[in-house]
Parts: C-alpha cells; structure tokens; sequence
C-alpha cells in the first residue's frame, strides 16, 4: 500500500489537515433524512477522485450521500444503491417511487405525536419493529438521537428519541424528499450484502464507494447495525474487486484527536491511501464529545492509475 501519510494510533492530527474542498460546486446538502455517519460532508472530496464513471455503485448505502453527490454534479448516471437493512431499502424504494404518498404519511404522523411525542415515539418504534413500514422509519429517523441507528441484539430498533426536537416539519420532509427523488430518478435499489452486489458490478463502467461499518461500531457492546462486518472478509471481496480492475474508493479506519476506530487495511492489497479531514467526529457526537476526525480513503489501483492529471494534482495538493 502506497501510505501517504503515517497510521499511528492515537497520533493528534491538526484539524487543517487535507482539508475537504468545500470549493467544489456540488450540490451535498440534499439528504432525504438524518442519518448519523453519513459522507455529505466529504462527498465534494470522494467525487473528484471517481474520474469518468457511468454509474456509481454502493453497497453499503446508508443516506447515500455520495450516490447523491454523484448524481447531483452530473459525475455519473443512475447507480445502485444497496444494504442489508431491508426496512432501510423499502424506505429508500418508496423514496424514489412515492415521495409525495410518503410525505402525506409523514405529515399525519408528526400532527399526531404534539400531545405525547415521547409515548408517540414509542408506540411508533414498536410498531415498526414489529411491522416495519416505510412512513415509520421516517418518522423514527427524523426523531431518534443524533440521527444515529441503534439495534439491540435481538435484531429490533432500540434508540430513543431527542426529546428536544419534534423532528423536521412536515413541509420541509416534503422538500427534500422531492428533490431527492427526482435527483435519484433511475436508480436501482436493493436489499442484499455487500458481498453479492460486488459480484454485479461493470469493472468497464461502474466505480464501488464503499463506506463499511468501523470496527469500533460492529464488535462493540453498543451495536449500531443491524449486522457486524469482519475485516477480513471485507479485504478478500476487495482483493477479488482488484482481481478484476474494478474501480473502487473505501472509507474505514478514522483517527480522531484522541481515538482511533479500526485497524488500516492490509498493505499488501496495494492500495492508495489518503487521509481527509471530515469535521467532528460522528462517533464522538454521540456520546457527546467534539472531536476532530480524520478519515482513511483508500483508492483501488485501477482507480488511482486512472485518474486524470487534473485528480492527481488534487491529490498532490492536499498532500504539500
């Protein structure tokens, strides 16, 4: 592996370092809910280094914030957005088929929680657990703390709700989940692991960004997704990705000013790394702490080898 910069843990990292660019002219701030961990913020940073691609594909979707990004500077065309949460998918699937349906529902669900918006929440997450419905996990995303998923061990949804906030309103729910579905027009959903959609992509025309759970979140007493993810196993699928010369980006490890989540992956895959600033921590905001967190993506070689001068000078210009 190509390391750019040094991987000690717990090394205290200025904040100014590799700066994302906020001077790119991309459109980040449309997300159709909050999602703790999400990549907005560093979309205007990955994308540049996509190069010429005709779908972008991730697997581990989340928000799809770069999925967004792409879409919205006109990097890429309709891509695939996939994960292992299956209410996740069916809420992103109602997103993109239904969006003023989902919005009324929202609506109705939000007047309904003003006498009670605890014992409301409540009754709503075990409804949900118990039949998950598209509308609901909305609502649950736009009142849960933080924005951030929390799954007991038995597979169903135990955050609370930020009792200070009522959720986002009604007409501004409706907003962006017009302009999100509109954006994202075209694009394939699917529930699966990651593992099986690698398998689908177009080494000629795809680029995989792949943002996997950390580490720290998967084998922790805290479980903050619905399935945990072995390292190991994430470096064969990439090993078989660059078998192939598909073109990939992956965020993993993070540092920040006084922890560290995840071991680098292994340096014999050869790939680039490069560390971007992503403003505090996410991990730290929900327990409360603001710090800064540095971020490792890590670039496939036939991605790196691809890009264009214009992305390497970008590179080298975060780097001197």
């Amino acid at each position: 592996m190509k390391n750019v910069l040094p991987t000690t843990t717990n090394v205290a990292l200025a904040p100014t370092l590799l700066p994302i660019r906020r001077d790119a002219l991309m459109n980040t701030k449309t997300q159709p809910f909050p999602y703790q961990g999400s990549k907005r913020s560093l979309a205007p940073t990955i994308i540049p280094l996509m190069g010429v691609c005709g779908r972008v594909v991730e697997p581990f979707a989340g928000s799809a914030a770069v999925s967004i990004a792409a879409r919205a500077t006109g990097v890429a065309g309709p891509g695939v957005i996939a994960d292992v949460n299956a209410p996740l998918m069916d809420l992103w699937r109602e997103i993109l088929s239904a969006p003023e349906e989902l919005a009324d529902a929202y609506s109705e669900l939000w007047m309904a929680q003003q006498d009670n918006p605890k014992a409301f929440f409540n009754m709503v997450r075990d409804r949900f657990n118990d039949t998950p419905a598209p509308a609901d996990f909305l609502y649950l995303l736009n009142r849960i703390v933080k924005g951030a998923l929390r799954y007991g061990r038995d597979g169903r949804m135990n955050q609370g709700p930020d009792n200070r906030r009522l959720g986002a309103k009604p007409d501004v729910v409706r907003t962006r989940l017009r302009r999100v579905s509109e954006l994202m027009a075209g694009t394939e959903v699917v529930t699966s692991s990651y593992d099986k959609v690698l398998t689908s992509v177009n080494p000629d025309t795809d680029v995989v960004y792949m943002d996997p759970p950390y580490q720290g979140t998967t084998v922790s007493r805290d479980r903050r997704y619905i399935s945990g993810l072995s390292r190991t196993d994430l470096e064969e699928q990439l090993a078989l990705l660059i078998k192939r010369g598909v073109r990939f980006i992956v965020s993993y490890d993070a540092i920040t000013t006084d922890d560290k989540y995840g071991e680098p992956l292994d340096p014999a895959l050869g790939l680039t790394h490069v560390h971007v600033t992503s403003g505090t921590s996410a991990q730290g905001t929900l327990v409360g702490n603001t710090h800064m967190s540095v971020e490792s993506l890590y670039l496939s070689p036939t991605l790196a080898a691809n890009l264009h001068v214009g992305e390497q000078a970008t590179i080298e210009a975060y780097l001197f």
